[in-house]
């Protein structure tokens, strides 16, 4: 075990070794080792690889989460539609331009998306203060792990509630009406 005494000089302290052992070991030039020297650098870069594909596997299993509450979200929002379509035929039928019925279910379905990742947020809080303390590490929060739950459920709510809402603004206020 060898201590450089800079980081910088890692690379040439372990050439200069592999170059004795080789000579030590009597290993002729191009042929293979017969020991193996390992740096912290390498064991570093090992580790973010790890780290990466971790990472990696993480935001897949997030993604396909998010996408079936999309989903939920979307199947909630046209039930929703459809049970108010002579709510949506009679604001229409007051004046309510489309926009304002499109408006209406797509800030209700952010709303709804939005409540879910509040509530995703201090599950993931409670878990990760758990998971801390067991393991005796720090427990960091900043203010992008506060703020990404709020910007992905608004972005979710709004592509899945997109839909429903623009169906609702396309309803015909007569046909909504005739449901009574």
């Amino acid at each position: 075990m060898l201590h450089v005494d800079d980081t910088s000089h890692i690379d040439a302290v372990q050439q200069a070794i592999t170059a004795l052992l080789e000579q030590r070991h009597h290993i002729a030039r191009g042929s293979a080792d017969d020991f193996n020297l390992t740096s912290s650098k390498q064991l570093l870069d090992t580790f973010n690889q790890i780290i990466s594909l971790v990472t990696a596997l993480y935001a897949s299993i997030a993604s396909i989460s998010l996408t079936v509450g999309g989903v939920g979200i979307m199947n909630i929002m046209i039930v929703s539609v459809t049970e108010r379509t002579q709510e949506i035929g009679i604001r229409m039928s007051l004046g309510a331009q489309r926009q304002d019925i499109r408006n209406q279910f797509l800030i209700e379905a952010v709303t709804l998306s939005l409540v879910g990742g509040v509530i995703g947020m201090f599950v993931g809080l409670l878990t990760a203060f758990e998971l801390t303390n067991r393991l005796g590490i720090p427990f960091i929060i900043t203010p992008t792990s506060l703020l990404m739950p709020f910007a992905v459920s608004a972005v979710v709510g709004v592509i899945f509630g997109l839909y429903p809402a623009v169906r609702a603004a396309r309803l015909d206020p007569i046909e909504a009406l005739r449901s009574l």
